[in-house]
């Protein structure tokens, strides 16, 4: 596998969208359970989030090797160094007998060109009652020169996100998130037009529109949002 280098940027400018995190984390957490391995890593931020409920082993897989020095550096600062584990590559780096309750995607499926092969790889690495769980940025038409420059190849709605659902796995839920953010984005592409939101912009989305999601979408029954979330389960033994 040849060198891999993250061109992103938004690991940094989302960095403190605490309530973001909080809600999304919050969304999934029931789901997550035993061995986890999490593609796509990063620094680590979401890793922090996901595993306070969970106390299996935890795999952070992360491509970029600048990336995941960091994160091995920032899990042994943290106590972590005995039950969470770095790993520089992709699922393909990974031994084959090497499976898990729980695979999680936050916010990379996108970065991967061909989709539907990486979640069949990833199926196959899936023990009996596990599950997959992907977060994406939802619809195509907000797809903008900043999902450009970080690396998106797409953003996904239900259609095309049960597209690359892998055999043998069921679609055990499909909600999307944010729903008051999809209106922010929606007046940026019309009125606005920029390429890439500022730090005080994510602020403002963080600090307000958040909140008035967590209060919209339940109402909504998720039908409507920025995000996209995917949960697919291998029937138990």
């Amino acid at each position: 596998m040849g060198e891999f280098h993250y061109v992103g940027s938004e690991l940094d400018l989302f960095a403190e969208a605490r309530n973001w995190k909080a809600y999304w984390s919050g969304r999934i957490q029931s789901f997550l359970s035993g061995d986890v391995l999490e593609v796509g890593a990063g620094i680590g931020s979401n890793t922090e989030l996901m595993c306070r409920r969970t106390t299996g082993r935890w795999v952070c897989l992360e491509p970029d090797p600048g990336l995941a020095s960091q994160l091995q550096e920032s899990l042994k600062g943290k106590g972590h160094n005995g039950r969470f584990l770095s790993v520089c590559g992709t699922l393909e780096t990974l031994d084959r007998e090497e499976n898990f309750d729980t695979i999680v995607y936050i916010d990379v499926l996108e970065h991967i060109e061909d989709d539907a092969a990486e979640m069949r790889e990833a199926a196959l690495r899936l023990r009996p009652g596990g599950r997959i769980i992907v977060l994406s940025p939802a619809h195509q038409w907000l797809y903008t020169p900043f999902d450009s420059s970080i690396g998106h190849f797409r953003r996904y709605d239900r259609a095309s996100l049960k597209r690359v659902s892998p055999l043998g796995l069921a679609l055990e839920e499909m909600f999307y998130l944010d729903a008051c953010g999809i209106v922010a984005s929606a007046a940026n592409q019309l009125f606005l037009r920029q390429s890439m939101p500022t730090r005080s912009q994510i602020g403002v989305w963080d600090r307000w529109i958040i909140p008035a999601s967590q209060v919209v979408d339940p109402v909504l029954r998720y039908a409507v949002g920025k995000s996209i979330v995917g949960i697919w389960r291998r029937a138990a033994a």
